[in-house]
């Protein structure tokens, strides 16, 4: 998973401060690498690194990225390695010099690989399929350009850009949100024909002038104090001239939309509306389903108090307290300096950094028959150990509760749970993971409550992507082979070698 985000603001004007900004507000969605391009004077100007965004840009970075257009991305891993060389935003010198960010994943990237080195010839600099992509716009760009003109410049055509986009969604099969500056004439956006990652635009008036924005959430265009105009439609292209004109296209043949139903869970901040959905509201819906489902199967509970995992399973937790009728109560403390765990790769480091990111408040676990909720279980790695939490320091009882079903199949479409067989609900019964986590009852959301719960507000989409609860993947291109080269290239073994190959690379990198 990653974020990303691109503006064009009025001529005169640098966008690094806001991309900077915009790039902070989207940290959750990424905390591995971060990368930030302009373009200032027909030229790219770039600063990428591994590490979180305060971390990377630095005065003297930040002085040198002018320009009044430019694209940043937020990066976690789920291909390709961790090296700083795999970092965004990508680009390429021709055609116009072209570059990219992009949020998802590719499903057909080997076959992506082998058309562009054998047919066009373009060569590959790292095994991050974010680079395949680049490629295939460029490849689609190069095909059509003419002679006609955005903006009166005799070059480039907003038919050639629309219909590179369309190349590309004939060409790539997966999951992709992507931002792209094309050199001297603007910026382009574009999303996968299924929507299953997320993109909002909006803008902003500057006096006779109109600034754009394009991100992986609301919040980043929000927060830096522009307006909401919609979200990219599932198989548009957006772009936004540098004279700020806007121009839209459905590039793609039409398919049901299927935005992914994890970031409703998990992923997306709280405070974002993704698809016409408040992901608040829709987590308060999907904690008073299931609560309504405890109800119903165990009417004469004893639970005194519900608590919720922070921070993600606090809204569900709210709302089930009340249905509930019982006291909600805030039971562990943060430690807000330690990553999310879910992204962490490697058990053995997921292990240590629970501990380390909570602890428990004595008082309101002591002689209380407690009800945990979190927005899922994955490894049940975080959730064995908090239960552990919760009777070391005196509970009762310790239930426990996932506001989503039980997570049995890999992700193949931008979030990192590859590998089957390190889901604790790998072909275990529900009574099976009560066991291992050491909870006295489990409950798990139903698959049907979660897609009915999170539908929602005045447009909701009919389908959502559900792959990882149900196996079903939209784009119909994966089988038993592909699951099986993913797991052998994305388990925590792989991860752990290809961590220990990252070093040496950036090593080399650094010219030590």
């Amino acid at each position: 998973m990653c974020g990303i985000i691109g503006i064009v603001g009025r001529a005169g004007y640098h966008v690094n401060q806001l991309i900077y900004d915009g790039l902070t507000v989207l940290q959750h969605r990424g905390q591995d690498a971060a990368g930030i391009m302009t373009e200032c004077d027909g030229q790219f100007r770039l600063r990428k690194s591994n590490g979180l965004v305060s971390d990377i840009f630095y005065t003297r970075h930040m002085r040198r990225l002018q320009g009044h257009v430019g694209i940043g991305h937020v990066r976690y891993p789920t291909a390709g390695s961790s090296s700083r060389a795999e970092a965004q935003p990508f680009y390429v010198n021709s055609p116009y010099g072209l570059s990219l960010a992009h949020n998802g994943n590719l499903t057909n990237a080997d076959e992506l690989n082998t058309l562009l080195t054998d047919r066009f010839h373009r060569h590959m600099n790292t095994s991050s399929d974010s680079e395949l992509l680049l490629n295939m716009l460029a490849v689609e760009l190069d095909q059509r350009s003419n002679n006609m003109s955005i903006d009166g410049d005799p070059h480039l055509d907003i038919e050639t850009v629309f219909g590179a986009v369309q190349g590309v969604h004939e060409a790539v099969i997966g999951s992709y949100a992507c931002v792209s500056i094309l050199s001297g004439y603007g910026l382009l956006a574009f999303r996968d024909p299924h929507g299953i990652r997320p993109m909002v635009f909006g803008k902003r008036q500057v006096g006779e002038e109109t600034e754009w924005i394009v991100a992986s959430e609301s919040v980043a265009i929000t927060a830096l104090g522009f307006e909401v105009v919609r979200d990219v439609a599932p198989g548009e292209a957006v772009f936004f001239s540098n004279s700020g004109h806007f121009f839209s296209r459905q590039c793609a043949e039409p398919v049901e939309a299927a935005p992914c139903i994890f970031e409703y869970v998990y992923f997306a901040r709280p405070d974002s509306v993704i698809d016409g959905i408040s992901v608040y509201n829709a987590r308060l819906s999907q904690g008073k389903r299931l609560a309504e489902r405890i109800l119903a199967e165990w009417p004469d509970h004893d639970i005194d108090a519900v608590i919720p995992v922070p921070d993600s399973g606090r809204i569900a937790a709210l709302q089930m307290a009340e249905t509930l009728e019982v006291s909600y109560r805030e039971g562990f403390v943060k430690n807000r300096y330690v990553g999310r765990t879910f992204i962490m790769p490697g058990q053995a480091l997921r292990e240590k950094s629970v501990r380390r990111k909570l602890n428990a408040i004595e008082h309101e676990f002591s002689g209380k028959n407690i009800l945990l909720v979190d927005d899922s279980i994955v490894r049940g790695t975080t959730s064995a150990q908090i239960i552990e939490m919760a009777r070391d320091v005196g509970a009762a009882k310790v239930y426990f509760a996932s506001a989503a079903p039980p997570v049995r199949h890999p992700n193949v479409y931008g979030i990192d749970m590859p590998a089957v067989t390190e889901f604790i609900a790998n072909g275990k019964s529900i009574d099976e993971i009560n066991d291992i986590i050491g909870s006295d009852r489990l409950f798990y959301q139903t698959l049907d409550d979660l897609v009915e719960a999170t539908k929602i507000g005045d447009a909701p989409p009919n389908r959502f992507d559900t792959s990882c609860f149900s196996g079903e993947y939209v784009t119909g291109d994966i089988d038993a082979a592909y699951l099986e080269r993913l797991f052998t290239s994305r388990n925590d073994a792989a991860k752990r070698e290809s961590s220990e190959d990252d070093e040496v690379i950036d090593m080399h990198n650094d010219g030590s």
